[in-house]
Parts: C-alpha cells; sequence; structure tokens
C-alpha cells in the first residue's frame, strides 16, 4: 500500500517541470525531482539525505541560516518573486540566481518545507540588457544635446527599442507570475489532496490490525472498505493529471461507436447512487431507449458521471437530482439538476478554469478538474457544457453533443 502511495507522489514530482525540494525540519533534503538534479548538476539519488546548505553558495550559509529559522517559526507559505534574492550552486561550483516559493506542511508530526525552485539566470539577462539599454540611451543624450535635430530622431527610435523591449519584459514577467501562482497552487493541492486521504489509509491499516477475533470481521470490513475508497479516490485525481495532461498534449483518440443512451444512464446512475447520502434520490428517464448516439461511450459516461457526482457532493440531505434528456435529428441534451448550495456570482465566471474551486466549496473535497476536463471534453466532440446557477438554491449543468461523431 504504502509503495503505491510513494509511485503517486514520484509521478507527480515527475511531472513537473520546475525544481521540486523537500527538506525536514533540520535542513535535510529528504526528496527532490529530476528537474532539481538536472538543475543543480547531480545524478539520481545524490542529493537524498544532504544537508540543503549543499545548494547554497558558502557566502550565503549564514544568512540562509537565519532566514530558515525564521521561515519555520512563522510557518507562512511564501510565492515566488517575494523577498531578497538567492543564488544555487551546482556540483560544479557554479553559481547561479533561482527563485523559490515555499510551502511548508506537517506529516505524522514531522514539519517539512516544499520549496518550487526555478533557474532565473534568462531572466536576469534579460534585466541587465533593458539596464543597459536604457544607460546607454542617457550617455547618448548627454552628449548630443547640441545636435538637436539628430538628437530627437536618435531618441525617438531608441525609445521605441526601449518601450518595447518593456512591454515584452512586463509580459514575460506576468506569464511567469502566472505560471508561479499555478505551480504554487497546484503543490498545495496535491499536499491537500493526498495528505487527508493518505491520512485516512494509515489509520484504518493500524486499526485494521487490532481486530484479530473471528467475530470482529465487521469491523475489520469497515476499515477495508475505508482503505479501498481512498486508494480509489487516489487513483481517480492521478486519472484526472494523466487525462489533464494528454489533453494539453492533444493526446487523447477518441473511438466514437453507436451505443444505447439508457445504457450509459443506467451505468451512470447506478455508480452514482452508493454516494447518495440520507434521503438523496435521482430521478431519470426510463423511456429513452430509442435513444442512440454515435459518439465516444466512455467520455459520455465521464462526462455525465462527473455532473452527477458534484449534485450529489455539493447537495443536502433529503434532496433530489433531477436528470432529464432530449434528442432531435442533430443533437441530444443532457441536463443535470440539484437543488444545492449553488456557485457564487462572483465564481461562475472561473467555474471551468483548473484548480478553481468556488468560494463555497472550499471545504467540501475536490481538485478543481474535473470540470475543465469536462469543457475540453466537450469542446474536442463538437460539443459543449454550460450552466446556470444560483447560490443557496441550486445549479442545471447542460451537455449538449452532436448525435454523430466527425468522421
Amino acid at each position: 500500500m504504502f509503495q503505491q502511495d510513494q509511485d503517486i507522489f514520484d509521478i507527480l514530482l515527475g511531472s513537473i517541470s520546475e525544481g521540486v525540494i523537500v527538506v525536514d525540519s533540520h535542513q535535510n533534503i529528504v526528496e527532490v525531482n529530476d528537474a532539481t538534479e538536472k538543475m543543480f548538476g547531480y545524478n539520481k539519488g545524490e542529493l537524498i539525505k544532504q544537508p540543503l546548505d549543499t545548494l547554497i553558495p558558502k557566502n550565503h550559509h549564514k544568512e540562509h541560516q537565519t532566514h530558515f529559522k525564521s521561515f519555520m517559526k512563522q510557518q507562512e507559505r511564501r510565492q515566488m518573486g517575494q523577498g531578497r534574492d538567492i543564488f544555487g550552486v551546482r556540483k560544479d561550483g557554479s553559481v547561479f540566481p533561482v527563485e523559490a516559493g515555499l510551502n511548508p506542511f506537517s506529516i505524522y508530526g514531522e514539519k517539512y518545507v516544499m520549496a518550487l525552485v526555478i533557474d532565473i539566470s534568462t531572466r536576469k539577462e534579460q534585466e541587465q540588457k533593458i539596464k543597459s539599454l536604457n544607460e546607454n540611451l542617457e550617455e547618448k543624450i548627454s552628449k548630443r544635446t547640441y545636435e538637436l535635430k539628430n538628437m530627437v530622431l536618435e531618441l525617438e527610435a531608441e525609445n521605441k527599442k526601449r518601450v518595447k523591449a518593456e512591454k515584452e519584459a512586463k509580459l514575460a514577467l506576468k506569464k511567469e507570475k502566472d505560471l508561479n501562482e499555478l505551480k504554487s497552487r497546484f503543490l498545495s493541492l496535491v499536499s491537500h489532496e493526498f495528505k487527508t486521504p493518505l491520512s485516512g489509509i494509515l489509520t484504518s491499516a493500524i486499526l485494521l490490525s487490532k481486530y484479530k477475533l473471528t467475530e470482529q470481521q465487521e469491523k475489520r470490513d469497515k476499515h477495508i472498505k475505508t482503505i479501498s475508497d481512498k486508494v480509489h479516490y487516489l487513483n481517480n485525481i492521478l486519472n484526472d493529471f494523466l487525462t489533464m495532461e494528454k489533453l494539453e498534449k492533444g493526446k487523447i483518440k477518441y473511438s466514437p461507436t453507436t451505443f444505447k443512451l439508457s445504457k450509459v444512464v443506467n451505468e451512470v446512475v447506478y455508480n452514482a447512487n452508493m454516494l447518495l447520502k440520507e434521503g438523496q434520490k435521482i430521478n431519470y428517464p426510463k423511456d429513452i431507449d430509442s435513444y442512440s448516439l454515435y459518439q465516444d461511450e466512455k467520455i459520455v459516461e465521464l462526462a455525465l458521471s462527473n455532473l452527477i457526482h458534484n449534485a450529489v457532493k455539493y447537495s443536502s440531505e433529503n434532496t433530489e437530482i433531477n436528470i432529464s434528456i432530449t434528442q432531435d435529428d442533430t443533437k441530444t441534451v443532457f441536463k443535470v439538476k440539484d437543488n444545492g448550495i449553488g456557485i457564487p456570482q462572483e465564481d461562475q465566471k472561473n467555474i471551468f478554469n483548473r484548480y478553481f474551486r468556488a468560494k463555497n466549496a472550499l471545504l467540501t473535497q475536490g481538485t478543481g478538474i474535473g470540470l475543465n476536463i469536462v469543457k475540453d471534453h466537450m469542446e474536442n466532440l463538437s460539443g459543449k457544457v454550460y450552466f446556470d446557477s444560483t447560490e443557496q438554491k441550486g445549479t442545471v449543468f447542460t451537455i449538449e453533443l452532436p448525435n454523430s461523431a466527425k468522421s
């Protein structure tokens, strides 16, 4: 079980292009990804158990110790680009500028810090180029004041270059900032969404070993189910990450077939019934045996499952989820209506963005990936997904798909 968890964690670290370093409270390195080893010039596994000072220039060691102790005491996440300039040192002794986002967390009572590290040598070179350009411009102005006509013409030309360079630099910095924020949110999500089920798995495994009598089988079954459910949950998250990567790289291959809608609906509702809270009920059409689609059956099932599971998750006990399906000569329309918490108006514009979660859903388990995946799949299949929602009243999600996939 624990090896499987480690394998999942290793896959996630390996998918991150920036350097990831995890250190304990004693500043010993306990985990790094491939990008870190490549950045600092080390072979696989060489950095594990090494002091963090290995990656910091000697003349910065004392200063780093002070900052690290202060950071561990405050335990506040620090985003990239905040605070002082920092430097790293490669295995060959060469020093280079870096930026690091810091994320403190605790597991089983032990404190750790996860750092997301990027090499900013190229950016520093660009900033120096801009600075040199400005200095050069000022020098030319001071020397050629007496040549008014030529000075004006040259100033205009140089000013255009500077404006263009500054505009490009600002755009690059904004993109870098947005990427850093996305990476920090990703690391926070991974830390939260994996830590909670892993703690549950460990607790159930410990308790399971205590029930050794035959008459305690019911208690054993309860903890076995807990372990199984949480492993499935982690597996689903991993599948979402892998699907997201394939969608980004255009590696998803769709396999359209002709299938009965009733088959998919019955399967989705059957699985969703396992998740219902006390008094919840799913109403769905029973008279759709004549409805067929020529689409990728698995993708249609995935999209419908996501919407129905969300309806169950974000609705309270003793409520109903209503599914309606209509079909004409060209398209099929699915509607999933709930009476749940709804989506706040100010959050609705971002609801399909990756990792985004509405403010009233933050305490409910989730990754903010599912709807983004559904939207990408629907667009790839020439369909669309949209919603209408009122906070505290409920939400209606709608999927529209052409009856026949493009050949």
